[in-house]
């Protein structure tokens, strides 16, 4: 039996950190993750606002059923493997992904609470919250590093595209979920509070 755990929050609230430093505390056998970002569209799939900027934050730029699909097969115990999403970034070979049945699996992105047929197989949710101030430098950082996006096309799509994403699809259902991760200064409690119970969780298994 999988418990599957949800996690979202506004680009830049810290989703990956946090994932990352809950998973160090397991073995790679005992926790699988699956992102949301693997399932974006092909870029000339996805619509444009009224400017002809592509609009990578909403329901739409994704395979949402296909998202879906993967993790009910997950559940029931079954590998899945789908090939990485690289950011439209040139120089990035993807990998071919290879997700195996864990009991905790986790899936994160900034959807998993407004798609219902992904809402609801969640065991349990969290929502990574941050202040704007913070969200937007950490935002700035991933994109123009990572990504290599010009400074102007980061700023103009958290303003037009991530914000009102934000307050669509993704605050409103902050009253629905089981926790809420403080991460504008640090996430520590919370994260202590997850893998606890999820420690927890793992000894009960093994009775």
């Amino acid at each position: 039996m999988s418990l599957l755990i949800g996690i979202s929050g506004g680009s830049g609230s810290g989703k990956t950190s946090f994932i990352n430093e809950l998973c160090a505390q397991f073995d790679k056998n005992e926790i699988c993750v699956v992102s949301q970002d693997d399932y974006y569209r092909n870029r000339r799939e996805i619509a444009t606002d009224d400017n002809g900027i592509t609009n990578f934050d909403v329901p739409e730029a994704f395979y949402l059923d296909e998202f879906a699909r993967d993790i009910r097969l997950l559940k029931s115990g079954r590998e899945v493997t789908r090939q990485e999403y690289t950011f439209n970034n040139s120089e990035k070979d993807p990998r071919m992904l290879i997700f195996s049945p864990a009991p905790i699996i986790v899936i994160e992105g900034l959807f998993v609470f407004h798609e219902r047929d992904i809402f609801d197989q969640l065991d349990m949710k969290l929502l990574i919250n941050a202040k704007i101030s913070d969200k937007i430098i950490r935002r700035i950082h991933r994109d123009r590093i990572e990504r290599n996006y010009p400074l102007e096309d980061v700023l103009y799509r958290y303003q037009n595209h991530v914000l009102p994403a934000y307050e669509k699809y993704i605050y409103p259902y902050k009253d629905e979920v089981d926790l809420i991760v403080n991460n504008s200064k640090n996430y520590s409690m919370g994260l202590t509070i997850v893998a606890g119970y999820l420690k927890n969780y793992l000894s009960f298994l093994k009775i």
